[in-house]
């Protein structure tokens, strides 16, 4: 079946693999919310896990569909589009989403002690914060790139 193109289930325009990476990333950052709230309340070994589990779900989307949607709707646009709105917003959250992407997963790496010493870094809190709210970011500038194509 051709995901790409059946008709989504959110009551918009979008085809139902949109739809369904709208969702898989609301629920990624519903998991990491999740995660402050069970460090904040110092459940570490939990919010380790539900952290790890929400980057790998994002990690799934982005490079299950994400990068190959990018590359074949709105990359060879940029250069003659990039003052459109759409093609603009979609490339800024790019932007800001690989950046979130990578550096994050580098930060659920570390957390997981799974990083060469020379790379780990000791205000732990400091990059989880800042990658939180990187892919926060990068999230809300999704949902409204989501809006813009298919409302």
């Amino acid at each position: 079946m051709d995901l790409y193109h059946q008709p989504g289930f959110l009551g918009t325009k979008a085809f139902f693999l949109s739809d369904l990476t709208l969702v898989f990333i609301i629920l990624s950052a519903s998991l990491l919310t999740i995660g402050v709230v069970l460090a904040r309340r110092g459940k570490f070994e939990a919010h380790r896990w539900v952290q790890t589990a929400a980057v790998l779900l994002n990690a799934s989307v982005i490079i299950g569909v994400m990068i190959g949607s990018f590359r074949g709707y709105y990359l060879p646009e940029i250069s003659t589009r990039l003052g459109e709105p759409s093609i603009a917003v979609t490339a800024f959250h790019a932007a800001v989403g690989l950046f979130g992407f990578l550096f994050g997963t580098f930060v659920m790496l570390r957390g997981n002690n799974l990083v060469p010493k020379v790379l780990r870094f000791s205000n732990y809190k400091l990059f989880m914060r800042v990658s939180y709210a990187f892919y926060m970011f990068a999230a809300l500038t999704g949902i409204f790139v989501y809006l813009i194509e298919f409302s």
